[in-house]
């Protein structure tokens, strides 16, 4: 069996496409691979998001934004957009997914945890559907 691709991507790939990619990158433990992109990709990650991270264990200090490609969409099995708009390509065949979450740019550590939690929470049962377990 192959292993399932799956894309998460937001915007600025600084915030939610970055934590939903680390989150299922954990839990599958090599099960799926994992990528994350953004339609404009912003300098950095937000730090508060970094922080978010760190307080359960997954290290985002080293990551950094890329630019969606249309070959990484192409790569993937599942497109998970975050609030990524017209900018995402289409291709048929892919399973896409839209999960509406709130932005985490602008905002500090503690407004952003409860946006993890609920990733978190997608995340586990996309892996369950995924991966089986």
């Amino acid at each position: 069996m192959t292993t399932p691709e799956v894309l998460f991507v937001c915007v600025h790939n600084a915030g939610r496409s970055q934590m939903a990619a680390a989150l299922l990158d954990h839990h599958a433990a090599g099960r799926v691979t994992v990528r994350s992109a953004g339609s404009a990709p912003a300098d950095t990650i937000n730090p508060a998001v970094v922080e978010a991270m760190r307080e359960i264990g997954l290290d985002l200090s080293k990551e950094f934004p890329k630019p969606l490609t249309t070959d990484a969409v192409r790569a993937a099995d599942v497109v998970i957009t975050m609030g990524c708009g017209d900018a995402c390509p289409v291709f048929p065949g892919k399973r896409y997914l839209d999960w509406q979450l709130e932005d985490p740019a602008g905002k500090g550590v503690d407004a952003v945890r409860p946006i993890r939690d609920e990733i978190d929470r997608r995340v586990r049962a996309l892996l369950t559907e995924l991966a089986g377990s």
